[in-house]
């Protein structure tokens, strides 16, 4: 497949995304932005959010993890549907209750203007950090795929995504997001199905085939209980993936503003209840077709791609759909499902970063009415640029898998946000407001150089996940310390 062709099968996509921004962003004020005036079917925002809570990041990096992990990362999902219940039944009640816009206003609601804003910061700097993690995944396979062909470099190709997303969102916000997501997760799933269909034809295979090969028993392994000192124990997953699914969506401006769009709290939960058993399903063929690519690549002598000196299994998928000799169908599906993928959850964080900005930073709840517009549309401008600048920078330091690197992060940010919600949730105390941002930054230190100790100090202890709920307890203890009397 030509980049030419590629770019063209891009552009043809987007055409219709814009078709449906327009649609959706006819005279869409803030309240349609924000909040797409309640009206979203709660269905639609289930079947949405699989695309967005997924990722590139899942559809490339996860099958791509599969040959160093094999199937250990459905602990974490598993964990992922216990989180989704807490998140169903005792978040987003407090959230319906107060009616909020940016869920960090439940903050100011319980202890002050501080921690609102300390929460809301937090939330921030992951968002980022997490949207530019998944937009570098889907530049870099832009990169390798086509521009590098055109002598196009790295910093353009970055321009260009992040531009695209914002032509269809600068008008209808989670309005337009809600439909759109829905769109790239149908794509996404299409990807996923034509990948593993094609595959096993070459192979010679039918599924079920596939799923009874001998093969496949080297990456089929999901439980871990070997040793407790080991990254991948079972208890360390389930209990990370059970918190990680509590902040980065129960916590996240971003999933809880699509959830926020239900017309009631029962349609959100139901919303909620239904997308989390999907999510299972979806993420265990993931790592289905991980385990088919390395399959194929070890029986075809395909090399896993190297990007400045370093191999990246990211690229295996991408490089097996257009230069593994499997055809124009496989080739397009691939495209049209990596850039719904990653788009999907791009575009709804440079809206939800627009969102807290506006209203955790900026007030615009309390501008006047005829300024509020102009605000949100240079502050989403401004959002843009600063992905923009992170991505590059993502260039020139990271190394490893892009998922871990996500995961590793989550339990860095989203750890004093846990602990901010958790205390104001199940205790009654009133705290020193002034104070909780020094609590939250030592809290994130400490536990910054917890991960730093080498595990032979630790008696061969390989810190994982578990990182995220002690920099909650961490925060808890130190909001405990400044409560009033």
């Amino acid at each position: 497949m030509q980049p030419i062709h590629i770019l063209f099968l891009i552009a043809g996509y987007f055409g219709i995304l814009l078709l449906i921004s327009y649609l959706t962003g006819k005279n869409s004020g803030n309240e349609a932005f924000f909040k797409a005036n309640k009206q979203s079917p709660w269905y639609i925002v289930a079947f949405g959010m699989i695309g967005a809570s997924l990722s590139g990041v899942t559809f490339i990096s996860v099958p791509g993890w599969v040959e160093g992990a094999q199937f250990s990362y459905m602990q974490i999902v598993f964990g992922y549907l216990v989180g989704n219940f807490v998140i169903a039944y005792i978040l987003m009640p407090i959230y319906y209750k107060l009616n909020v816009t940016s869920i960090y206003q439940y903050l100011e609601e319980r202890f002050g203007i501080v921690s609102y804003k300390t929460g809301a910061f937090f939330f921030f700097i992951s968002r980022v950090l997490g949207a530019s993690f998944r937009l570098y995944l889907v530049a870099i396979v832009l990169q390798q795929y086509i521009f590098d062909e055109w002598n196009v470099p790295f910093e353009i190709t970055v321009i260009f995504s992040i531009l695209l997303i914002w032509i269809y969102t600068f008008r209808g916000g989670i309005k337009t997001i809600v439909w759109t997501d829905t769109l790239q997760t149908l794509f996404m799933l299409i990807a996923l199905g034509t990948a593993i269909y094609y595959i096993n034809d070459q192979i010679g295979w039918s599924f079920s085939e596939f799923l009874s090969s001998e093969e496949l028993k080297n990456y089929d392994k999901i439980f871990f209980f070997d040793s407790f000192l080991e990254k991948n124990h079972f208890f360390k997953s389930f209990i990370g993936g059970m918190f990680i699914a509590i902040c980065m969506t129960g916590l996240d401006q971003d999933m809880m503003q699509k959830n926020l769009t239900c017309r009631n709290l029962k349609e959100a939960q139901k919303n909620m209840v239904s997308f989390s058993f999907v999510l299972i399903v979806v993420n265990f063929i993931f790592l289905l077709l991980g385990a088919l690519l390395f399959i194929y690549a070890d029986q075809f002598n395909i090399t896993t791609p190297v990007v400045d000196g370093n191999v990246k299994t990211d690229l295996l998928f991408p490089e097996i759909a257009i230069n593994g000799g499997l055809g124009f169908v496989l080739a397009i599906a691939f495209i049209l499902g990596l850039v719904a993928a990653a788009y999907s959850s791009a575009d709804s964080a440079l809206t939800s970063l627009t969102t807290s900005f506006c209203i955790d930073f900026l007030g615009i709840e309390k501008k006047e009415e005829q300024d509020q517009v102009a605000i949100r549309k240079k502050t989403h401008i401004a959002m843009s640029i600063l992905l923009i600048i992170v991505i590059i920078v993502f260039k020139h330091v990271l190394t490893e898998n892009v998922i871990s690197n996500l995961l590793t992060v989550a339990t860095f940010t989203y750890g004093p946000l846990l602990g901010l919600f958790a205390f104001g949730i199940f205790t009654n105390y009133k705290i020193k407001d002034k104070y909780t941002w020094i609590v939250a930054l030592i809290s994130v230190l400490i536990i910054i150089g917890v991960w730093k100790i080498p595990s032979e100090f630790l008696g061969g202890y390989k810190i994982g996940y578990e990182l995220l709920p002690l920099n909650g307890l961490l925060t808890f203890l130190g909001l405990i310390l400044i409560r009033r009397k």
